[in-house]
């Protein structure tokens, strides 16, 4: 079972896959909820927590869950598992980091990817997981640092924002710390910042003139649908995985990404660029279960696995190219 819907609808769907007897694959994982008195410092109930809780039966069952298998997460973390195998001896950061040139034309603020999710992710606490004290929180848009994105995107400063690599990661591969930081730019962190001030950011349903409507829900109908905004769309998007470390005892830093131009991704596929470069992940990796090159049992996350089929397969069938690779 392949679930590539919104993640409020996760838990559902991957009860009814382990019910059914499937095995199943998502993009997203389950929903976090926020420490309730000390939310920027300590982890409540993490992403994925849900789904992890169940592995037992997942083994038992013989059955495999292979969870955030988008692009991030997903592709960022078969980087992070080939740069553990292959490039490094000791890792001392993982650092999922994402930007983008894109540009909507028309529209004076269109996000280009669910901005139901967009608002989950970036407004709850950033989650940063460090060998000596385990996974912690801080506040929605610290960390700020540029970084200098690869293909002409160039530099841009990038946040801290709550994602699941950083609660995947530390699972399977050996290193001191995994963070994940956003290029958000200011005007898009503004504009949340100023719904959350307004309580447009809230999921909880109000009561209006007799209907109950959440916030959030009324500001994603109030923008244009991602989906229809490729025509109107220019430049490209970045989703990479810098590490740090060493190798052979000398200092090594690489990053591995994978760019998408947005004009190709229209031509090619008439779909935008954020969308079709999360959506074709999956799809490699169920061709490499279908064939039993991929297998296990259990709730696994891609790092769990042999990141070199991934790479060859992304890479050689359908013609994608990897950047950072030696």
């Amino acid at each position: 079972m392949a679930n590539l819907v919104d993640p409020r609808f996760v838990m559902p769907i991957f009860t009814g896959a382990l019910d059914a007897g499937c095995h199943y694959l998502d993009t997203a994982m389950s929903l976090s909820r926020p420490h309730p008195t000390d939310p920027h410092r300590r982890t409540g109930v993490k992403l994925g927590d849900e789904q992890f809780a169940t592995e037992a039966q997942w083994i038992d069952k013989g059955l495999l869950a292979l969870v955030g298998m988008g692009v991030e997460p997903g592709l960022s973390d078969v980087f992070a598992r080939y740069a553990a195998d292959h490039l490094f001896d000791e890792i001392d950061e993982i650092g999922i980091r994402d930007g983008a040139n894109l540009a909507v034309h028309g529209y004076d603020f269109a996000p280009t990817f669910s901005i139901w999710t967009t608002i989950e992710e970036c407004l709850n606490p950033p989650v940063i997981w460090e060998k000596d004290e385990g996974w912690f929180t801080t506040e929605p848009f610290s960390g700020a640092e540029v970084f200098d994105f690869p293909e002409g995107i160039g530099p841009q400063e990038c946040v801290n924002v709550e994602h699941e690599e950083v609660l995947l990661i530390p699972r399977w591969i050996d290193c001191n710390k995994v963070t994940f930081k956003f290029g958000l730019g200011q005007e898009f962190i503004d504009v949340l910042q100023t719904l959350h001030k307004l309580g447009l950011d809230r999921t909880e349903p109000l009561t209006i003139k007799g209907q109950q409507v959440s916030p959030r829900d009324v500001v994603a109908a109030a923008l244009p649908d991602p989906l229809t905004l490729g025509d109107k769309m220019s430049g490209k998007t970045c989703a990479g995985t810098h590490v740090t470390g060493t190798k052979d005892g000398q200092p090594r830093e690489v990053y591995l990404y994978h760019v998408t131009d947005n004009e190709w991704s229209m031509k090619e596929y008439g779909t935008q660029a954020v969308t079709w470069q999360t959506a074709m992940n999956p799809v490699v990796a169920l061709e490499l279960l279908a064939n039993k090159q991929w297998e296990g049992a259990g709730v696994l996350g891609p790092e769990a696995f042999d990141a070199v089929p991934f790479l060859d397969l992304l890479q050689g069938d359908y013609g994608q190219q990897v950047g950072g690779l030696p």
